[in-house]
């Protein structure tokens, strides 16, 4: 993923600070990684209160951050049921309308139904990898997926819900694999 610059967004990011502003919070309303966010603030040095301007006070904005982003997320798996439901609805549509399936009067057979080709389980080469973040704090550690992997077909015929994996930790890279499969050759 491209860098997004953030200079464009100094004196916002310098008032959530002195607001009070969870990075996680910030990173959100921009649209980039919480490291991002965190290599700007220490390139700019602001911490909170860090550049001398007094704050009027001191508030915990972090449960309303909390509630908004949760707001947020329900938002927009709502929307995702209704298309969900809304495409469903479209499909029994369709097969209402296609014709039923003629049975030949003299042998009583049916005819062979058409075979329907199966949706492809690789990724559109378009779409680009998807971004993650490695979050490493005070209840252990963690890797955030872009919501998007969820509609990756390969995702979710073969990694959707819980999976026991191994991960490997190695200079330049995390390996996860699937626990007790086999390493592909490279």
């Amino acid at each position: 993923m491209t860098r997004r610059s953030l200079r464009p967004h100094l004196n916002q990011i310098r008032t959530w600070v002195r607001q009070g502003r969870t990075d996680a919070w910030i990173a959100h309303q921009l649209e980039v990684t919480v490291q991002q966010i965190q290599t700007f603030k220490r390139e700019q040095e602001l911490e909170a209160d860090g550049d001398g301007t007094p704050v009027a006070e001191e508030v915990d904005l972090r449960g309303q951050d909390d509630e908004a982003i949760a707001a947020e997320l329900e938002a927009d798996a709502a929307r995702k049921v209704e298309e969900d439901a809304k495409r469903a609805e479209e499909e029994a549509a369709r097969a209402a309308a296609e014709p039923a399936p003629a049975e030949d009067e003299a042998d009583g057979e049916e005819k062979p139904k058409p075979r329907r080709r199966r949706a492809s389980t690789r990724r559109r080469k378009d779409a680009g990898p998807l971004e993650g973040t490695f979050d490493h704090g005070e209840e252990g550690y963690g890797l955030w997926l872009d919501p998007a992997v969820q509609d990756d077909p390969t995702y979710a015929e073969h990694w959707a819900g819980h999976r026991p994996v191994t991960v490997t930790v190695e200079e330049d890279q995390i390996v996860i694999r699937r626990a007790g499969a086999e390493p592909a050759a490279d």
